[in-house]
């Protein structure tokens, strides 16, 4: 009897032993990468990496494939419906193409079971079958970042809790502390988001920026009926470069543009009181733009399924009109003839301006400036055709 005990104490320490040498053997990483030069890349990265030594196995599990080649990609872009994918590559390419690139890369070891991790593979397998792998990507909900949560969070059996951040920031607060230095690209983003995103989110909306995902995941616990453990078990640095110089590209900032902008149309006014006559190639150009801009935000507001873009009161400035009109106001200026379509600007523009403050919209530093612009447009051709009618 007392060999039976033995042999089976034995046989419980074997397999302890080799459940536990098997748990060791496998390691599931988060894994973030620093932000790039490229707009889409500004945000950074998040991937999974999963290793078995035992099997000589070291993949990394990407959310984050797309194309640009794919058909009709800036036209699907702007509309909500770019397709991304997941993709599988080894550790040393991934590894690599980062450190090449000039982006440091954060490894989070996730503190799972062997029955957690072995879960997590089977779903990531799953996942990468060619009937799932194609997601329909959404910049602020379903993102890489959000995937990768997401799926770590189904392998666990209890719960995982992540400690509420006491400040409250908001979808675009984000966006401008990863576009700082890139003030073109966060004209443009803020140029496409509407009031939605000025309202405050919670720490589970903040991740899907994967440094703020980083950070949840280091305060985060998994719950377990009354047992709790970290999520993270340790965090490294895996690559650690030197971030690449930000690429030159226009010389002049948005707003010193606007500020040119501003000047030039006061000097065309100086110099239509002078001749005494409309030029009206200026009101073609800045009119066609605004015109032109303003389809954009128009189609963003109506067609677009991106979040945050239908509440966007930046339409008052920015819509079709002016395009729709610019064939009638060309005419009008090159006959003299009186265009109550510049009365009316005056007006909507100048009660846009007054309402600016009150509106629950966070406005780019270059709306205001760009709608006094278009206001002494408007204006000159109002005192012009008084001067030339009340001699």
């Amino acid at each position: 009897m007392n060999k039976l005990i033995i042999a089976l104490i034995l046989l419980f320490f074997s397999l302890s032993q080799s459940i536990r040498g098997q748990e060791d053997n496998i390691k599931v990483s988060l894994m973030t990468c620093a932000p790039g030069t490229e707009i889409y890349a500004l945000f950074g990265h998040t991937a999974l990496r999963y290793e078995d030594t035992a099997r000589g196995e070291d993949w990394v599990f990407n959310y984050g494939m797309f194309s640009f080649n794919t058909p009709r990609f800036i036209y699907r872009f702007v509309k909500g419906e770019t397709d991304y994918e997941l993709g599988v590559t080894r550790y040393p390419y991934f590894e690599g193409s980062y450190a090449m690139r000039g982006s440091s890369v954060y490894q989070q070891t996730l503190n799972l079971t062997i029955s957690e991790k072995q879960k997590l593979r089977r779903l990531l397998e799953e996942n990468y079958l060619p009937k799932n792998r194609v997601y329909r990507y959404n910049f602020f909900y379903d993102n890489c970042t959000t995937r990768a949560r997401d799926i770590i969070e189904k392998c666990i059996e209890g719960k995982v809790v992540y400690s509420e951040g006491k400040e409250r920031l908001s979808f675009r607060d984000i966006v401008h502390q990863y576009t700082k230095g890139h003030e073109w690209d966060e004209l443009g983003i803020d140029m496409c988001l509407g009031s939605e995103a000025d309202k405050p989110i919670d720490t589970r909306k903040q991740m899907f920026a994967p440094f703020y995902m980083l950070e949840a995941a280091k305060k985060a616990t998994i719950v377990v009926g009354d047992s709790v453990r970290p999520l993270i078990l340790h965090e490294k640095k895996v690559v650690d470069v030197e971030p690449e110089d930000v690429r030159e590209g226009f010389p002049l900032s948005p707003m010193v543009c606007v500020f040119i902008l501003i000047g030039v149309t006061c000097f065309v006014g100086w110099l239509q009181f002078k001749i005494r006559k409309i030029i009206w190639i200026w009101d073609l150009l800045l009119f066609g733009v605004q015109g032109l801009a303003g389809c954009v935000i128009t189609f963003l507001v109506f067609f677009s399924t991106h979040p945050t873009v239908g509440s966007n009161w930046l339409i008052l400035l920015l819509n079709p009109i002016p395009l729709i009109y610019l064939p009638v106001m060309v005419y009008r200026a090159i006959k003299g003839k009186k265009d109550y379509y510049h009365t009316i600007n005056i007006v909507c523009l100048t009660s846009f301006m007054m309402i600016m403050p009150f509106i629950q919209q966070k406005f780019n530093v270059t709306v205001l400036p760009l709608a006094l612009c278009l206001l002494i447009c408007s204006a000159n051709h109002v005192l012009l055709y008084y001067r030339q009618n009340n001699k």
